[in-house]
């Protein structure tokens, strides 16, 4: 079965704090990959800042959408709390958005330049409401 599914996923930490420290991020960065891989849907990209994460991907047709995300942020909030690293937690919500094939480009670009367009303030604001 073949589809053109993409999806621009956004979800913030808890509280909007901090926590996704750039030691964490490589951490959360790659667990989202992996089990993301795992669930057979394959990123473009993953990317965001101390507060949130932006994950783009294509979806496989035999998950589900609200599985999926819970599974990448429930595997991914559980390395980031390994070690030392602890106190680290997803807020419940996020946003989910379809992405054209045409617009992939423009939006793993505009995903890859997070910490720039944040200290530039250059947003875009439905994407940055999870």
């Amino acid at each position: 079965m073949h589809n053109e599914v993409y999806l621009h996923l956004v979800w913030a930490t808890w509280d909007r704090l901090p926590t996704l420290t750039q030691e964490r991020r490589e951490i959360v960065f790659r667990e989202i990959v992996r089990k993301a891989t795992e669930r057979r849907c394959a990123v473009v990209i993953v990317n965001g800042v101390a507060n949130h994460v932006h994950v783009l991907l294509h979806l496989a047709t035999s998950t589900s959408i609200a599985d999926l995300v819970h599974d990448l942020k429930g595997a991914s909030a559980w390395e980031a709390n390994q070690g030392e690293l602890q106190g680290f937690r997803w807020q419940g919500g996020y946003g989910v958005f379809p992405v054209a094939p045409s617009a992939l480009k423009r939006v793993a670009d505009y995903i890859e330049n997070q910490e720039l367009h944040h200290q530039q303030q250059t947003t875009h604001p439905l994407l940055e409401l999870p």
